[in-house]
């Protein structure tokens, strides 16, 4: 098989990982009453403990200012608190409250529990190689340019 035809080949089956991602969590994540963007930001601010707006931002790839916004119907829904880091008043830190805690230790636990089924279905003796390409993969997105051209 062609390079090209090889390259065309990871779109699609990218193309079918994120839409099968997609519904999933769509599906999953409305009925609990926050966006994906706000379940995002609360696994990132539960794995961190404490984090600032701008590095919760840089993580999801978001503007600022869309995080900020984020982070506020975050806080609405008494989820996280806001907070001024103490070294350097101009960042905001963000972390979660006690209702925001149960939250992310429900997400981590039905992802988790997903997770190891999804796992369950891969041969055992591939299960190194399925982790090993995705980390492949990823290296490979987070290198150069290879998106940033108009229309993509």
């Amino acid at each position: 098989m062609s390079e090209a035809n090889t390259a065309k080949q990871l779109r699609e089956l990218i193309r079918i990982l994120e839409r099968k991602l997609g519904a999933l969590e769509d599906v999953q994540m409305t009925c609990c009453g926050v966006t994906m963007a706000q379940c995002h930001a609360l696994v990132e601010v539960g794995r961190a403990n404490n984090i600032s707006l701008n590095e919760l931002a840089e993580l999801l790839n978001l503007e600022n200012s869309t995080m900020s916004r984020t982070v506020n119907n975050l806080v609405n829904n008494n989820l996280v608190n806001r907070g001024i880091d103490p070294q350097d008043r101009r960042y905001i830190t963000i972390s979660l409250t006690e209702s925001g805690q149960k939250f992310f230790d429900e997400i981590e636990e039905s992802r988790n529990v997903y997770y190891e089924k999804i796992f369950d279905h891969i041969p055992e003796q591939k299960r190194e190689q399925v982790l090993e390409s995705m980390q492949l993969l990823l290296e490979a997105f987070g290198k150069g340019d290879c998106c940033k051209r108009e229309g993509l």
